[in-house]
């Protein structure tokens, strides 16, 4: 538990927009920041396994051995995280370094968590497209791995997300749509219309009582937050048409997705898809090694981005793309903590989520087909390969970063000894 010689009592400066809780009067703001910053990037690194591991280690390090939260103001973070489109685990982080260090220490925690990937998959794609890695066997391998760990996604988030029969029949209408008319807009159509759905469908399974959750952040703040969040995503694609500029045009195709994506990491994988490969900006092959590769890193599964970007335009291309699909998500922490107890009370918000998540699953189900299986499974030899991979995985729990590594090393032995 947290004592009075550790904290101080919440402070805010709403003038700012700034929300700063259980900040350590005995620390200057250089020594706080420095100790997210070191506390963060300890977990960009190590932090392997997925968003839900990515909880287990953030408690093990916040909560129990640094004791900055109690374990009931963590789990209070971990719900309003949930409700929102974006990378749960990576919000959470960002929701703790704000508790710590302010706004900065929001930005400061995320820098930590995300650049040690980030630098590893910028230096992947530059491989990739300096040494022409399309033909390389293990490139073939990770699309394979890709395979095993979507397919463990999608059997996951359906036992969640879709436990009756209702939300399982909405997955598989979903699924199909998607197969049928694959588009990027056609998925938020799905979506929205889930949402409107879990209303008449699921307000009698809402929960009675939630939680309250303590926030000092002005609900003044949290609209401005908003109507940036808004804004941007109505004037980006007028003024990327208007200018044609193609760093411009990368940051609005990420932040719009950055934006809609619910589901976490898993689901940015068709969103992004729809958005760069039919249209030219690279190959289904690089797409799907990229994809692979990102299973292989610690940290947040949305650095996936970092590679896109580095393979459309750069390392410019890489730093647009990361910041844009990161960015929505500190708008939209920092515009849903005020008003998140009044909406949580709600069973109509609770029956729009629950429509939402079972759409999810259902768009992931179609990206397995497209582009995942088609794209990686081309022969018996793959197909066992998966095969043996997902068992390893669902059945025995392998980590996804040792899955890799078995998986690549699976792919040189079935090719060394002819299969």
């Amino acid at each position: 538990m947290i004592t009075s010689n550790e904290m101080l009592p919440p402070a805010t400066n709403k003038g700012r927009g700034e929300y700063v809780e259980n900040q350590p009067h005995h620390k200057s703001r250089f020594q706080i920041l420095l100790e997210i910053l070191l506390a963060s990037t300890k977990l960009g690194f190590t932090s392997f396994g997925g968003p839900v591991a990515h909880l287990a280690y953030f408690k093990d390090e916040y909560i129990d051995r640094r004791k900055w939260l109690d374990d009931k103001t963590y789990t209070d973070i971990i719900a309003l995280c949930q409700f929102l489109p974006g990378p749960a685990s990576s919000q959470v982080g960002i929701s703790i370094g704000m508790l710590r260090g302010g706004i900065l220490g929001g930005i400061i925690s995320w820098i930590g968590f995300t650049l040690p990937s980030v630098i590893v998959l910028i230096i992947f794609a530059m491989f990739y497209q300096t040494f022409t890695l399309e033909d390389a066997g293990f490139i073939h391998s990770l699309k394979v791995v890709a395979a095993a760990i979507v397919l463990h996604a999608v059997i996951g988030l359906g036992k969640k997300m879709t436990p009756d029969k209702i939300r399982l029949s909405i997955a598989i209408v979903a699924a199909f749509i998607m197969l049928v008319y694959p588009s990027a807009w056609m998925q938020i159509v799905i979506i929205i219309c889930a949402g409107v759905l879990g209303i008449k469908l699921f307000k009698d399974k809402a929960e009675s009582k939630v939680t309250p959750f303590s926030v000092t952040i002005s609900k003044k703040t949290g609209i401005i937050s908003l109507g940036i969040l808004i804004f941007g995503l109505i004037a980006l694609p007028i003024i990327t048409k208007l200018t044609n500029n193609p760093l411009l045009n990368i940051f609005d195709i990420f932040f719009r997705v950055g934006s809609l994506v619910f589901g976490g990491g898993h689901v940015v994988l068709p969103m992004l898809e729809r958005e760069v490969v039919p249209t030219g900006w690279m190959l289904p092959e690089q797409f799907l090694a990229g994809y692979g590769m990102a299973q292989a890193v610690p940290g947040p599964l949305f650095t996936f981005s970092s590679y896109l970007g580095t393979i459309m335009e750069g390392i410019g291309g890489a730093v647009v793309a990361t910041v844009g699909i990161f960015l929505p998500s500190f708008l939209l922490v920092i515009a849903a903590l005020p008003f998140l107890n009044e909406l949580r009370k709600h069973s109509t918000f609770q029956g729009i989520l629950m429509g939402v998540n079972a759409s999810v699953v259902g768009i992931l189900l179609a990206a397995f087909y497209d582009p995942v299986i088609k794209s990686s499974i081309f022969d018996a030899s793959d197909f066992a390969l998966g095969v043996v991979l997902f068992a390893l995985l669902n059945i025995w729990k392998i980590p996804a970063w040792l899955i890799v590594i078995l998986g690549v090393a699976g792919g040189y032995i079935i090719s060394f000894i002819g299969i």
